[in-house]
């Protein structure tokens, strides 16, 4: 369990640790993957949500999963990103948590993820947890916890 003076520092509000859906970059399922592919390169992102027509988390899709989408053994074949849908080739094998998420869960998932999706019970998005956040509040908490706090080490009684 994290203590609660850490988690102070790792977060200064969780208001603030969620990016929300309104401020995300997302696609739909029905959208091509020339639409995805457009979103990815123009905005420079790695992987983006993706959302059904009521704004539920569907999966994610990444430029990797596009390109291996539409290249075969010899060729690429872009004129195929019109014709095929997200929805068809994203990974729906993906990290999220609800709003009332512990803390310790997005830590271990943020370990091989960029972000987490945020959903609520429901399943409908509303925002992500991004490593980025988490690691300014390491920094944080790194350089302010033994100013704020004193701090002894304890002793270790070996059994």
């Amino acid at each position: 369990m994290i203590g609660e003076k850490v988690k102070k520092l790792l977060i200064e509000s969780e208001s603030e640790l969620v990016k929300p859906a309104e401020k995300v970059a997302v696609v739909g399922v029905k959208n091509g993957l020339d639409h995805a592919l457009l979103l990815l390169t123009t905005d420079k992102y790695a992987v983006v949500p993706v959302l059904d027509a009521r704004s539920k988390m569907r999966g994610l899709i990444s430029m990797p999963i596009i390109m291996q989408t539409i290249m075969d053994i010899e060729d690429v074949h872009f004129e195929k990103l019109s014709e095929i849908k997200v929805g068809e080739v994203m990974d729906t094998d993906y990290p999220a948590v609800t709003e009332d998420f512990e803390l310790e869960d997005v830590l271990r998932m943020l370990v091989n993820h960029a972000f987490i999706t945020v959903v609520d019970n429901e399943g409908y998005f509303k925002g992500i947890i991004t490593r980025s956040e988490i690691l300014k509040g390491t920094n944080r908490l790194a350089h302010q916890f033994e100013k704020m706090y004193s701090v002894t080490e304890k002793e270790i009684v070996a059994h």
